[in-house]
């Protein structure tokens, strides 16, 4: 452990604080976890040091994010860190309401599927540091000792997560089972990270990554979960094999889990549609390119209309009781408040419009650096997301649905380079990049969308904590945005010898923050929402947050709306 500790610099303290936070709030219902968080935690410190070694030989496997560095231990705890204080929340709202135990009981099988993914893909890390190193005796002696303990420490968590499955009243073959299945999570991890290191080199570190690949595989994993337990409805078996954990899903959570996994397996589809459509169009070589583009574009609309109006309705038709098609359900529940809903998206659309037009003619005809640039799309997030969040949330929910569905649209267009629009979409966003961005792929966007839209959707389910919603807008768009802008401005005392992060600037995001919670209570509590957060926990999980984007090499906007949702949820 002492080793460990000597090794530490401002990120890995950063993150050691949050998990000790959380562990300090863990109650004794929670123990496993907590145990299994702290496992975790100590032997992703000891992977990330090792790969962060100049000698280390992981650069040679994968190309990861220039000037970034591994990340592995944030991106290893900041999911299972944020699904134990979910947990801790959820049971709080249990023990005073009675009410919500099966919710409880999945959201544990969650972390474990989590945790697992995590504990998985640190181990083939592990594996990759042992057998690929250089000849040096001492490189050589520290993989094998990382290795070592990776090994013991994952055997100390399958313990731990054996003794809580088989603990459980159900036991037996539903145990079995659902110990199973968590362990297929691991191994389908550890094959999409080596795929998404291997097809977008040098877009994402290794620890964003894993924060990607544990959420599409929860994600990916909850939707074939919730549709086995569909199928075995009927059956008398049925809590025998899954247990009873009481799954819900309303209609807004099935449409955006529908659209956005149908959008992410599009184009592995739309690829082989292609190859299969070229072998037997390979004969008819004299056809000009123009054409050829023009019939492979008609093809992608087809496949992409066919996708999203028939394919994926199937599956939400099936898993939910709709009553008519999902799309005319979305449709249907905009104009079901029309004097509330409708003036708002008027209000969205103006916002986006004229901000749009506005920032790019500035990035064209102007010297204003585009980190800063960037910011003011933070600002516009604030103005589009707070008063929406605060009056008609479920709305807000299927708008980011709807938004990640047009960004990702957009992007298989950008990156597949569809006529007509990919060019055009491609001369946009160069815009707005930077040295996190690459042609092959940008993120920046993305990250941006989802850092506000998790918290929102993460609460839909019930929180008693009412800032927990506003993580991301608060983090992102007021804490980020005014860290950027001061420290840029007025920063002259660094925090680090090789950052460009401030004092001033860190400090300035910490106070926006915490001046931007002040003035939303009194709106919160206008509501009806009584506020139930101490004083001190928040200053502690501002301070938190805003650190960690101080001394974070990774894309922040991915991981600090999460970090700063699991300290507000405590």
């Amino acid at each position: 452990m002492a080793p460990l500790l000597l090794e530490l610099n401002g990120e890995r303290a950063v993150v050691l604080l949050y998990i000790c936070q959380i562990l300090f709030s863990t109650p004794r219902s929670l123990l496993p976890q907590a145990l299994s968080l702290s496992l975790l935690s100590l032997f992703a410190l000891s992977v990330e040091i090792s790969a962060d070694d100049p000698s280390n030989p992981l650069s040679h496997f994968f190309k990861a994010r220039p000037g970034a560095s591994s990340g592995i231990m944030l991106g290893a705890v900041t999911l299972p860190g944020l699904m134990v204080s979910r947990l801790i929340q959820v049971s709080r709202l249990v023990s005073s309401h009675e009410d919500g135990v099966g919710e409880l009981e999945y959201l544990i099988f969650q972390y474990w599927a989590a945790s697992t993914i995590c504990f998985s893909v640190l181990l083939f890390v592990c594996f990759i540091l042992r057998y690929h190193h250089n000849r040096d005796n001492s490189i050589c002696s520290l993989f094998h000792r990382d290795t070592k303990f990776g090994i013991v420490c994952m055997a100390l968590f399958i313990g731990i997560c054996c003794i809580s499955y088989f603990g459980k009243p159900y036991g037996g073959q539903s145990a079995t089972l659902m110990f199973l299945w968590v362990l297929c999570h691991g191994i389908a991890a550890v094959y999409l990270i080596q795929n998404i290191l291997r097809t977008f080199p040098a877009c994402v570190s290794v620890g964003e990554g894993l924060l990607v690949t544990a959420g599409i595989v929860i994600y990916f994993g909850d939707m074939l979960f919730y549709t086995a337990s569909k199928i075995l409805e009927y059956s008398a078996s049925s809590k025998l094999v899954l247990g009873d954990f009481g799954i819900k899903r309303d209609e807004i959570r099935i449409i955006i889990q529908g659209m956005s996994l149908g959008l992410l397996l599009f184009p592995v589809f739309y690829k082989n549609v292609v190859k299969i459509w070229q072998c037997f169009a390979c004969s008819s070589s004299s056809r000009d390119m123009s054409n050829h583009e023009i019939r492979e574009s008609f093809v992608f609309y087809a496949l992409l209309s066919f996708m999203l109006a028939v394919a994926v309705p199937s599956w939400m038709l099936f898993v939910h009781d709709f009553h008519m098609h999902p799309l005319l359900w979305v449709c249907n529940f905009v104009v079901s408040e029309p004097l509330k809903r409708l003036p708002l998206c008027v209000y969205w659309v103006a916002v986006i419009y004229v901000s749009v037009i506005w920032f790019y003619n500035i990035s064209k005809n102007s010297t204003i650096e585009r980190i800063l640039l960037r910011k003011y799309y933070h600002l516009m997030a604030v103005s589009i997301f707070v008063p929406a969040l605060i009056f008609q949330p479920k709305f807000l929910d299927l708008a980011f649905g709807a938004a990640l569905a047009v960004f990702l649209v957009l992007e298989i267009i950008r990156v597949w380079r569809i006529w007509p629009l990919g060019h055009l979409v491609q001369q946009f966003m160069n815009a707005f990049t930077d040295h996190r961005d690459s042609d092959l792929l940008i993120v920046s966007h993305f990250s941006l969308l989802l850092g506000c839209a998790l918290p929102i959707w993460l609460s839909s389910g019930g929180t008693d904590r009412p800032l927990a919603p506003f993580a991301g807008i608060l983090s992102l768009g007021i804490g980020d945005t005014m860290a950027s802008m001061v420290g840029h401005k007025y920063g002259v005392i660094r925090l680090s010898k090789t950052g460009k992060k401030t004092i001033e600037g860190t400090a300035a995001g910490i106070t926006s923050v915490l001046a931007a919670c002040s003035a939303l209570l009194p709106l919160l509590a206008a509501t009806g929402y009584i506020f139930t957060m101490h004083w001190f926990s928040l200053i502690l999980a501002v301070t938190t947050s805003g650190l960690l984007e101080a001394y974070t090499a990774q894309l922040d906007n991915a991981f600090i709306p999460l970090v700063f949702y699991s300290l507000l949820c405590l």
